[in-house]
């Protein structure tokens, strides 16, 4: 599992503004929530959340934001790329009303969780965010699976106007939620926990990970908790005691950044 896979890429298509899905062949099992060290070969290796999995085919969805995912997203069908994983801790589904709130590319990480919980006929409100509307993706694939959508964008090009956040705190006054699962953006993640006094609360973190094994400590949050072997998913009782979580992350020389 620690040596890359070569596969090649099956369909890689546009899901919304810089924002693509490629799916390619890699067997096994994964949990939602995990992910896979992609390999762009003369490029770089890096993390990317598993959006879509059956037992022969697995997807990854992400945007364009850098020379990694620059070239990731430059590749065309029968390209090759190389996979490890799956790695870390997934979601825990509890309950029978559960909340999923993706910001930004968030979604793609929450994706299968939801499929997951609607498989297992648990109510699912879905909130996905986004800053506009030509940046809003899996909306359909969603509704599909009989999740209930809402959708906010922060310049109200398209449903609610404002963050993801704020539509959430809407839907905890007006209905029962039992549990939240989020990813996107941290600062957003941890303005969702501060709304839960006492309803179970997991979210995927992201950081720079080398390894993937937990042996650099690159991705180390906390005292000595490391993204890749103890998350990415983690609970709100441990992600209350992080001091650094929503505040700042480190960079590939470990420099703090700020959010």
């Amino acid at each position: 599992m620690n040596i890359p896979t070569i596969t090649s890429i099956v369909t890689s298509f546009n899901e919304a503004s810089d924002i693509k899905t490629i799916t390619f062949t890699y067997p096994g099992d994964v949990s939602p929530g995990q992910f896979f060290m992609v390999w762009i070969p003369g490029v770089d290796e890096i993390p990317m959340s598993v959006s879509f999995a059956t037992k022969t085919m697995k997807g990854i969805t992400f945007r364009n934001v850098g020379d990694a995912t620059l070239a990731l997203y430059q590749l065309k069908k029968g390209d090759k790329i190389g996979i490890r994983g799956p790695y870390g801790n997934g979601f825990s589904l509890k309950g029978k009303h559960l909340l999923f709130v993706g910001g930004g590319t968030g979604i793609a990480m929450l994706a299968l969780a939801i499929e997951q919980a609607r498989k297992k006929k648990l109510k699912a409100t879905v909130i996905i965010g986004a800053k506009t509307k030509n940046q809003l993706f899996f909306e359909g694939r969603m509704r599909q699976c009989g999740a209930t959508v809402l959708v906010s964008t922060d310049d109200g090009s398209t449903g609610y106007k404002g963050y993801a956040s704020e539509l959430a705190k809407h839907v905890l006054k007006e209905k029962h939620i039992d549990a939240i699962y989020t990813c996107g953006p941290e600062q957003m993640m941890k303005t969702l926990l501060l709304y839960c006094k006492t309803i179970p609360f997991q979210a995927s973190l992201e950081r720079y990970m080398k390894c993937a094994l937990g042996l650099c400590g690159q991705c180390c949050i906390g005292k000595g908790l490391r993204v890749c072997l103890d998350g990415p998913v983690f609970d709100g009782t441990v992600l209350k005691k992080i001091k650094d979580f929503g505040v700042y992350h480190r960079d590939a020389s470990g420099r703090k950044i700020l959010f």
